[in-house]
């Protein structure tokens, strides 16, 4: 096998020196950019099997990276290095198709790990096919009555070969639910493909999505099968769904009704055999509304829904993923850690959890790696989750949002903020929250000149 080749882009001149020697030391090959425009160059040159991006750059940013790695090599693993003020920012890149993010301070065993686990999804996605079980985990089942209604709605739709669609917010554990039905279904056996749509260009969707011929199109140099004619008669999982193109949604639209792909540039077709299960964590109807989503592929994909609640309104469900989490990297980094302290799972039980399960399981990991104790206290938890618990903890003299007709004693601007504060800037949230719709939402942001 070949030695990984890795591209470290960070302002920090020591930060990319110490990082670079640290993998070389590890069997890897890798270069470093210092800016956006460093790295776009690198990236447009040499072929890498994975991009370390810092957050914040001279000239942009590491979403601006992810983008430009997505363009030009969609297969390429992007792992975000960001402050945990940013979590926000973070979630956004993993929507977008980063494979993880890593919080400062940077410890070197986690990115170690998350390195490795980026490469070896890589590898598994090279290969075009999944093994039904992600990981080797099985699926947890909460206690919580939200969680018990799903595990009861996966179990009625999984033996059908109706499209299922699923909504949640990003971590919630879509993919993991998609899993499951395919698990409970009678193509268990075929193939499993995850397709993440945040992750694919406009310019090569369909190409990912159906294939294409030799020639083409500039860069198609061999044939070229596609993620619908690859997976067979199995599952195929369509991850946000929404951030398609319009083009790409007709070619969609077309297979899904006629049961028949055609590879770009081909004039031969393909049987579509695969059973479709989409998710999103935006409001897709809204999307309909506004014309950005085809209502047609909407109804198509929306036969039947399946809605996941974000984590911190599952108080019931909440020690034991973090007890779940805590097995897995125990039994991962070979600690002898027994759980968590009480003031721990106070902590836990108080903050909102914006990124939700994938949050969970980055936090506990890296406590796990930094715990010497036998159960994990407060000083192997980033600060922010306990210096500042937004939802659930909030200042006695803090006034609440309510609809905005009814606030009399805040202004418009600052009861907007106030919002975006509460809903971690989660628009449709917030739009909801004040009790008007996204598109006014947005108008009053550009009013008050509120960014983003």
């Amino acid at each position: 096998m070949d030695m990984p080749r890795l591209l470290i882009v960070d302002d920090d001149t020591s930060f990319c020196m110490l990082l670079q020697g640290f993998l070389k030391r590890k069997g890897f090959d890798a270069d470093t950019a210092h800016d956006y425009e460093k790295a776009s160059q690198s990236l447009a040159k040499n072929s890498y099997d994975l991009v370390l991006t810092d957050y914040r750059l001279p000239d942009g940013t590491g979403i601006d990276v992810l983008k430009e790695s997505k363009k030009l090599a969609p297969s390429t693993v992007v792992i975000l290095i960001t402050a945990y003020s940013d979590i926000r920012v973070a979630v956004e890149a993993v929507k977008l198709g980063a494979f993880e993010y890593v919080t400062k301070p940077v410890n070197s065993d986690e990115l170690f790990h998350v390195i490795k686990e980026g490469l070896k999804k890589r590898e598994t996605q090279e290969k075009k096919t999944k093994e039904p079980v992600q990981n080797g985990r099985k699926f947890l089942v909460g206690n919580s009555e939200e969680s018990k209604r799903t595990e009861e709605h996966i179990r009625i739709v999984a033996p059908t070969d109706i499209s299922v669609l699923i909504i949640g917010d990003s971590g919630t554990g879509k993919e993991y639910v998609a899993r499951r039905i395919h698990e409970l279904s009678k193509r268990k056996k075929a193939p499993f493909v995850a397709v993440d749509c945040g992750a694919l260009h406009p310019d090569i969707a369909a190409s990912e999505l159906f294939g294409h011929v030799k020639g083409s199109f500039t860069g198609a140099v061999n044939d070229k099968t596609g993620h619908f004619e690859a997976v067979g008669e199995g599952t195929i999982f369509l991850d946000e769904i929404g951030n398609l193109s319009y083009d790409v949604q007709m070619k969609l639209l077309r297979a899904i009704q006629e049961r028949m792909g055609r590879k770009v540039g081909g004039n031969s077709e393909f049987p579509i055999k695969a059973r479709i299960i989409a998710a999103t964590n935006e409001n897709l109807k809204q999307a309909v509304d506004e014309g950005r989503f085809r209502e047609d592929l909407y109804h198509r994909l929306n036969e039947f829904t399946l809605t996941l609640a974000p984590l911190h309104e599952r108080d019931g469900d909440l020690m034991m993923f973090a007890a779940f989490f805590l097995e897995d990297a125990v039994a991962e980094f070979g600690k002898s850690i027994i759980g968590f302290d009480d003031e721990v799972q106070r902590i836990f039980t108080q903050y909102d959890w914006p990124g939700n399960l994938r949050e969970m399981r980055n936090v506990i990991r890296r406590a796990v790696l930094l715990c010497k104790q036998e159960k994990i206290n407060r000083e192997v938890l980033p600060e922010e989750i306990y210096r500042n618990n937004s939802v659930k903890s909030q200042p006695e003299n803090a006034q609440p949002v309510n609809d905005l007709k009814e606030i009399k004693n805040i202004s418009e601007k600052e009861a907007i903020l106030q919002a975006l504060e509460k809903t971690r800037y989660n628009k449709t949230k917030t739009a909801k929250l004040l009790g008007i719709d996204r598109k006014t939402l947005y108008n009053k942001l550009h009013l008050y000149d509120i960014e983003l």
